[in-house]
């Protein structure tokens, strides 16, 4: 796999762009969650929009927040922050 085709965030896995978008996707909740995890893991928080929706890290987060190691406080508070600014509802 050519470097273009890979994202640069999961050098630890064989994957394109393209199948990761497909696994982002994929109809089995867990198996997104991992994968959604993945990205919210390694990618910069600037990147993360790119391939999630906040609609879709809202609706799985409880799946995700597992998947995410010292990541997780990050999105936590980032979450809670939206939340507490009145730019989310409440959880």
């Amino acid at each position: 796999m050519t470097a273009p085709d890979r994202p640069y965030f999961l050098w630890d896995v064989d994957v394109s762009d393209a199948e990761l978008r497909a696994r982002l996707r994929h109809p089995d909740p867990g198996i997104r969650a991992q994968w959604q995890g993945c990205v919210l893991r390694e990618a910069r928080c600037d990147e993360v929009w790119g391939y999630l929706t906040l609609d879709e890290v809202l609706r799985d987060w409880p799946r995700i927040e597992r998947h995410l190691g010292r990541r997780r406080a990050f999105w936590q508070w980032l979450l809670d922050g939206w939340r507490k600014d009145g730019l989310l509802p409440a959880a």
